[in-house]
Parts: structure tokens; sequence; C-alpha cells
């Protein structure tokens, strides 16, 4: 009679999968960002409510457009940086956090735009109160740890190929290059408005970002249209050559807007 026991049968795989999802704690980071996401773009939709009703100007370093342009771009900044870097190749510890850091960063800086909204009083480069400039500069580093999260995210991109459907990595690799420029470029306006200021030049620091803004603008979105395009072009039938070289055509243009963007801004700084 064979008294051998049977070996015990293996956990299923999927199980062991949850297991340790639960444990590095990565979908609550990112249910958690997709809430904060959501109330970020509630409230630049709110303050579009707030404008209408009490009016003001659109332009200017006090009005109601910061909350407004801020809140509807912080949230969908948010709700892209955590799908992109579900494509990245890294800890899924790190991501966590760099999701946390991402999203309380991007929280900081849209409250304490709104709140000097509601104060009538320019929210960057204002030096008039301690109050004031406690928002300024919690503002200015805020931005400094935008940069650091990107950043990182970036060398991530780079180190190891990230994944998904074809023309994925490249957008991607193109998207957070791209992105560089943009911080680049708000680093730029910040350093420039805070010398200004601090040397008594203050309506000249608020005017000296305008030159800077199309070239900001454009280039901080580019790592999640490519991306999007990468997905979208994914659920069509062409092959995959089609469809790279589509990905190639439009991180092509992508860059040609930039360089456009970059030459105006030369020209008009």
């Amino acid at each position: 009679m064979d008294h051998r026991t049977a070996p015990a049968p293996a956990p299923p795989v999927r199980a062991a999968a949850r297991s340790r999802t639960r444990r590095d704690g990565t979908p609550r980071i990112e249910r958690l960002c997709h809430a904060t996401g959501a109330l970020l773009i509630g409230s630049g939709l709110l303050h579009l409510f707030v404008l209408a009703v009490d009016g003001g100007p659109w332009e200017g370093p006090v009005s109601w457009r910061k909350p407004i342009t801020f809140g509807v771009s912080f949230g969908p900044t948010l709700l892209a940086v955590v799908w992109i870097s579900s494509y990245l190749r890294m800890g899924a510890r790190l991501r966590a956090v760099l999701l946390g850091v991402f999203a309380a960063d991007c929280v900081l800086e849209v409250a304490g735009i709104t709140v000097q909204a509601w104060r009538g009083v320019p929210s960057h480069f204002n030096m008039e109160t301690p109050f004031d400039t406690a928002v300024s500069m919690s503002l200015a580093f805020g931005g400094a740890v935008l940069v650091a999260v990107l950043s990182t995210l970036t060398a991530a991109a780079f180190a190891r190929r990230p994944d998904g459907p074809a023309g994925m990595a490249l957008a991607l690799r193109a998207g957070f290059a791209i992105l560089g420029v943009g911080l680049l470029s708000g680093a730029a306006m910040i350093a420039r408005g805070v010398y200004l200021t601090r040397t008594g030049h203050q309506l000249a620091g608020y005017a000296s970002t305008a030159p800077l803004k199309p070239l900001h603008g454009v280039s901080l979105h580019a790592v999640l249209v490519l991306p999007v395009l990468a997905r979208v072009l994914d659920t069509t039938s062409w092959s995959t050559r089609t469809r790279l070289r589509a990905v190639r055509t439009a991180v092509g243009a992508y860059a040609l807007a930039v360089a456009a963007a970059l030459v105006w801004a030369a020209a008009t700084y």
C-alpha cells in the first residue's frame, strides 16, 4: 500500500497575482487618483459656472480663468499619468508612491491657485504678504515635485521598453521626451517671473510668461495625445507596419508643432 502523501495543489496563478496586487496597494492608489482627477475636473467646471455668474476678465493675473484652466488641466493629466504609467516596466511599489505624490501635488497646485482666486489676488509671483509668499513658493515647490516625478517616469520609459500595442513604446518615449520641453519651459517661466518679482518688477513678471505659454501647453500634452493615438490605432484592422507608420507620422507632426511654438516664443520673448 502506498502511504506517500500527494503533493498539495499549487495555488492558482490568478489568485496569487491578486494577493500581490492587494499587498502592494496599486489598485487602491489608482482608485484614489481617479477620484482625485475627477474632483479636480469638477472644480474647474464649477469655476466656469462661477465665471458665468460673477463675470470678470478672462486674461490677467487675477481671473477665474486660472482655477478653471488648472482644474481641467491637472485633472486629465493625473488620469493620463495613471494610465500611461501602467505600460512602464517598473516596480509596483515605486509606481504607487510616484502616483500618490503626483496626485497630492496636483491637489496642492490647484488648491493654491483656487484659494488665491477667491481672495482676489494673484497666485504666482505674489510676495505682497507672508501668506501670499507662502502660496507662491508652495506652487513653485509643487512644480519642482512634478518635474521630479515625471522625470522618474521618463527614465523608466527609456530604461526598459514599455509594454503595449504596436507603436505604444514609440508614443510613450516621444511623449515623455516632448514633455521634457514643457517642463523646461515651465521652469523657465517660474524662474523668470520670480526673478522679476523679487527685483521689484511684478507686472513684468506676469507678462514675461506669455511668450512661453503656447510652447508649455502644447508640449505638456504630447504624453497623452500620442499614446491615445497608439491605443486607438490598435482597435483598427490596420497592419502593424501601417500603425507604426501612423504613430511615427504623428510624432513628427507633434515635433513640428513644438518647434513652431518654440520659434514663436523666441521671436516674441
